[in-house]
Order: structure tokens, then C-alpha cells, then sequence
């Protein structure tokens, strides 16, 4: 009888220990879930943000050129047009909505694009290129420009680390009970991994 009880006993314990360990496991999968989550929301928020730093430098950026360079009407219209598009589009949940994503990128694409040629007209006015407003305008692009381009990539490592967990061995069953889904992948436009030179020369500002 005892050897009989202390069999038991040893498989409750067991079974105990098991019961702790998948607990433990259940949790730490949990925790990795939501914490990858909340990474590509914040890599996906900063590159709103990042996008949004941008377009708030166009009015200035406008007024600037308009002092030196008003009759190039329709490159300002361009530029104004690209801007009043983006503020038009409803992302909604960007993160979520692949359609959302498209639209979204496509509107900052055309706006890069805009600012591209405004460089290539504001070289022929050289007191335009060398007002101190103006150019500190241009290093502010540029660097919003950089940024784009980093946040945009960071937004698709943070959304493969996620959706790599999301799917993967055993970690999957723990996504699919707490309502964990893959995130639809960013697909940038060609070129995207370079971000827009914004500058003086014609031969890297014009676009293709």
C-alpha cells in the first residue's frame, strides 16, 4: 500500500511541478505578446509622428519660397496640394489596416516627391538659398527625412519580431486564446530604404 501511495504522491507532485511550469510559460508568452505589441504601436506611432513633424514645416517652407519665388505658382500649389492630401486621409488604425498603410505612405511619398522639385526651382534664386530661414528650413527636412526612413524600417523589424511570435511554435496556442493576430507587413514604396535627398542638387532632387 505505501509504495502505492508514495507512487501517487511522487505523480500529484509531478504533476504539480508541471502545472507550475506551464503556468509560468502561459505567463511569460502572455507578456512577450503584449510587449512586442506595444512596440510596433509605438514604432507605428512614431512614424506618424515623425510624418506629422514634417508636414508642419510645409506653411513656413511656403512662405519662405513665396518671398523669393511666388510666380512659381504651381511647385507651391504642388506642395500645398501633397500636404491637404495627407491631412484628408483617415489611417484609422494604421497599424491594422494594410489598405490604411498604402494610402498613408503613398500620400507622404507624393509629399517627398513635391519637395523634391520645390529644391530643384529654389536653386535658381540664390537670395532664396541663402536665407537663414529657408536653410534652416531644409536641414529640418532633411533630418525629417532621415527619420521617416528609420522609423518606417524600425515599424517593420518590430512587426516581423511580433508576428514571428504571434506564429510560432506553441506560442501560437497562447495568441490564438487571448485574441493576438499577425499584423499586416508595411510594404513600402521602391526606393523607400534611401529617404528623399532634400538639397540643392538638381541631379539627386529631380525625381525619376
Amino acid at each position: 500500500m505505501k509504495p502505492i501511495l508514495a507512487v501517487l504522491a511522487g505523480l500529484v507532485a509531478l504533476g504539480v511541478i508541471i502545472a507550475i511550469i506551464a503556468v509560468a510559460w502561459w505567463g511569460t508568452t502572455y507578456n512577450s505578446l503584449v510587449l512586442t505589441q506595444e512596440q510596433v504601436k509605438e514604432s507605428c506611432g512614431q512614424v506618424q509622428n515623425v510624418c506629422q513633424r514634417r508636414s508642419d514645416l510645409i506653411p513656413n517652407l511656403v512662405a519662405v519660397v513665396k518671398g523669393y519665388a511666388g510666380h512659381e505658382n504651381s511647385t507651391l500649389v504642388e506642395v500645398i496640394k501633397a500636404r491637404q492630401q495627407i491631412t484628408q486621409i483617415n489611417v484609422g488604425d494604421l497599424m491594422k489596416n494594410p489598405e490604411a498603410q498604402k494610402q498613408f505612405m503613398a500620400a507622404q511619398g507624393q509629399l517627398s516627391g513635391a519637395l523634391q522639385r520645390l529644391m530643384v526651382v529654389a536653386e535658381a534664386y540664390p537670395n532664396l538659398k541663402a536665407n537663414e530661414n529657408f536653410r534652416d528650413l531644409q536641414t529640418q527636412l532633411e533630418g525629417t527625412e532621415n527619420r521617416i526612413t528609420v522609423e518606417r524600417m524600425r515599424w517593420q523589424q518590430d512587426t516581423k519580431a511580433y508576428n514571428m511570435l504571434v506564429r510560432g511554435f506553441l506560442t501560437h496556442i497562447v495568441a490564438d486564446h487571448n485574441g493576438f493576430t499577425v499584423l499586416p507587413y508595411f510594404e513600402a514604396e521602391k526606393g523607400a530604404a534611401t529617404a528623399p535627398k532634400i538639397s540643392f542638387e538638381k541631379s539627386s532632387a529631380i525625381l525619376p
